[in-house]
């Protein structure tokens, strides 16, 4: 049995944890707040990146490796935990005007279920949609409830044995002789026969004093919720990187701004302003509806949206699993997979060399 040390609470640490625990091997999860707390419970839960045809076929190998487990993971999690995450294969509207070839062409390359749609169409599945247009249609799409996800993953490492050690800031690694030994935090140090830093937009953070460090960065993102009523909207609908997403009880998420602010996590009323106006534009019946709340969360960017999974290049022992961007939820299970097959010297399910720390982005 290997001892594991993993650093980051989010959808991504906390999969990668089930993930080797269920291979039988002791892991210790390190979070420096709360569990799902950051990105992951900030963003939207849409199971599909925004705009898929505009990613590198590495970012839709996962994201169709994950789509094809989500609905018995959802449902696994529920029994287990008694948590639901909600997983609803609701389909997605994409207006995207002038990709219309590029969208059938990737969707031929990957098999996926696309068609193009018109007015009529795009009005009879969204009634609420002010301006109806010739759009993209994937009714396969799915969603989840992203934080109630979190609380299911969470509940489950702890039915499985995980030690989770919340409030626990990583100040850094133990390394000698090329190879990582564990980990030092505020409660001490502690040892590990591998490490891995999935600690979203602060995992440059942790590696920046060694060599090759990855290039991830935050990146803000503001969201709104409605508390309207069930059957207000049924689709999720995207547009210029806005979208709306529907929650079974009525509940209505529209998000998401992109800005470059640091680790500034603080919501601006500027934004809120922007999403409100452009969301009630959209979806006039959203007037009726108070926003219930208004959040920001930091996004771990990497170059081309390829997340960073393997091996680093010059130290044995230390992986990482770290910069998703906006598509944590969508590549978390396939991403914790191949990352725990590279940490446990198994098959991986998919070629890492894409993910790969030095790999060429972009």
């Amino acid at each position: 049995m290997n001892r594991i040390i993993i650093v980051g609470g989010g959808v991504i640490g906390m999969l990668t944890a089930l993930e080797i625990v269920h291979a039988g091997h002791k892991v210790t999860l390190f979070e420096r707040g709360q569990t799902g707390r950051e990105s992951s419970w900030a963003g939207g839960g849409i199971v599909s990146p925004l705009f898929p045809w505009r990613y590198m076929d590495s970012v839709s190998k996962l994201a169709s490796w994950s789509q094809a487990v989500y609905p018995a993971l959802s449902a696994e999690l529920s029994e287990q935990t008694g948590i639901d995450p909600e997983y609803t294969e609701c389909g997605l509207i994409l207006v995207a005007p002038d990709e219309a070839q590029q969208a059938l062409n990737w969707a031929d390359q990957h098999h996926r279920v696309l068609r193009l749609i018109g007015r009529d169409e795009f009005q009879h599945l969204e009634p609420q949609a002010a301006d109806a247009q010739e759009a993209v249609w994937m009714p396969n799409v799915g969603q989840v409830r992203n934080p109630r996800m979190l609380q299911a993953l969470r509940k489950r490492l702890d039915q499985t044995g995980v030690e989770v050690r919340t409030g626990d800031s990583v100040d850094g690694l133990v390394t000698a002789n090329g190879q990582c030994r564990g980990i030092r935090t505020d409660s001490g140090s502690f040892a590990a026969d591998a490490v891995i830093i999935c600690a979203g937009a602060w995992s440059r953070a942790l590696l920046a004093d060694l060599p090759s460090p990855p290039a991830v960065h935050p990146v803000r993102g503001q969201m709104l919720l409605f508390r309207a009523v069930p059957g207000t909207i049924s689709r999720m609908v995207l547009e210029e990187n806005r979208y709306v997403i529907p929650r079974r009880d009525g509940r209505t998420l529209f998000g998401s701004t992109i800005e470059e602010a640091g680790f500034e996590k603080q919501t601006t009323e500027v934004a809120r302003a922007e999403l409100h106006a452009i969301a009630t534009t959209r979806f006039p019946i959203l007037k009726q509806f108070p926003i219930e709340a208004h959040w920001a969360g930091l996004r771990p960017s990497s170059p081309a949206g390829v997340p960073y999974i393997g091996r680093h290049p010059d130290i044995e022992g230390l992986f990482i699993n770290a910069g998703h961007f906006r598509n944590g939820i969508v590549l978390g299970p396939a991403s914790a997979r191949l990352a725990a097959d590279l940490v446990l010297g198994r098959a991986p399910i998919l070629d890492p060399a894409p993910y790969a720390w030095t790999a060429a982005r972009g």
